[in-house]
């Protein structure tokens, strides 16, 4: 069996600690990052789309970085949208933001109705290859 490790960025701490779920979990080389939500530094969700997905993006990178990767890393990408048809041209424009280069990571989106966090539009999953 591959070897497992958590990966816990500096101010997640809570999440592993007291709700019993790491940021990111690696196993061998391989990265899972759990769901990210677009929260800013005051811990809620801005009223902007665009902000809030910015946030989230940025939270995958957090995990990322923990790790030793980036966001080059990512192999594939599940994201959970509130409002996904209303919100998707934001989404993506501030995807391509984040994620800069070929080859793209396989992608799904989802339309749910809410989130965790109270105003949360996206939630953004990634797997990662960190060979």
């Amino acid at each position: 069996m591959a070897e497992r490790s958590a990966v816990v960025p500096a101010g997640s701490e809570y999440q592993y600690e007291k709700l019993h779920f790491a940021p990111g979990l690696r196993v061998g080389d391989t990265l899972h990052i759990s769901g990210v939500i677009g929260v800013g530094a005051d811990g809620t969700c801005s009223d902007d789309p665009e902000t809030q997905f910015g946030d989230a993006f940025a939270g995958v990178a957090k995990v990322l970085e923990a790790a030793g990767g980036s966001m080059d890393d990512i192999v594939e990408m599940t994201t959970f949208h509130v409002g996904l048809q209303a919100n998707m041209r934001s989404f993506i424009k501030v995807m391509k933001q984040h994620i800069t280069s070929e080859p793209w990571p396989a992608w799904t989106a989802i339309g749910i109705s809410e989130l965790a966090m109270p105003g949360g539009l996206v939630e953004i999953r990634v797997t990662a290859d960190l060979s």
